[in-house]
């Protein structure tokens, strides 16, 4: 790594400082003072320059400018940055970046709230934390599946006797429903089911709708 770093040092000519604020070609250095110090971001090998240029600079006058903004940042790099050697060669681990850069691309446009999360905004309804999808059953001491085959929402379908609600079993009766008390919570189910099918679908037909109306405006 030594004779990395002499060999690179020894093959720029030395004992030259910058007057007036810029180098002079024919003598170029390592070495390069300035009245106002550079400033850098190592992370994005970023070097300010904060010295003014004179009025109407040549062109030589701008490539002895940039000649020593590159010469001072690469001693910088040498300098502050830790050096590590290996067969591949001499290798500088850069410190994290501190000047932000713009993006790439636009921020993405903010999309509107859904009718629940309005819904949810407006009663105070927070997210709960979501869990795993077995849940233990203390009668069975067992860990069974919440939903689905054997789940939990399945409780008391199959059981050979039924408490009735007498509401529930007047309203059945009235609406002429030959189905078995048995079945009532499977009924309960599949007709809730059908309720949030219904509601996503009227969720998407109106998401359409708004996209429609913006792509014509």
């Amino acid at each position: 790594m030594a004779q990395a770093l002499d060999a690179l040092e020894a093959s720029l000519p030395i004992e030259s400082t910058a007057q007036n604020g810029i180098t002079d070609p024919s003598k170029s250095s390592v070495t390069v003072t300035k009245p106002i110090p550079y400033t850098f971001d190592l992370g994005n090998l970023l070097v300010n320059d904060s010295n003014p240029l004179p009025p109407n600079p040549s062109d030589s006058q701008l490539s002895a400018t940039a000649r020593d903004c590159a010469q001072a940042l690469i001693n910088q790099l040498l300098t502050t940055c830790p050096v590590t050697s290996s067969s591949d060669g001499v290798h500088l681990t850069l410190p994290p970046p501190t000047t932000p850069l713009p993006r790439e691309k636009p921020l993405p446009a903010v999309k509107e709230k859904t009718k629940w999360e309005k819904f949810a905004e407006k009663k105070g309804i927070k997210d709960k934390k979501k869990e795993g999808k077995m849940v233990f059953d203390e009668e069975t001491q067992e860990w069974v599946p919440k939903w689905g085959y054997k789940g939990r929402n399945k409780d008391g379908e199959q059981d050979w006797i039924v408490e009735v609600d007498e509401k529930k079993e007047k309203k059945r009766e009235g609406k002429g429903d030959e189905g078995g008390i048995g079945g009532e919570g499977r009924r309960e189910r599949k007709e809730k089911v059908r309720r949030n099918e219904r509601k996503q679908r009227a969720n998407e037909r109106v998401g359409r709708k708004k996209e429609v109306g913006a792509v014509g405006m």
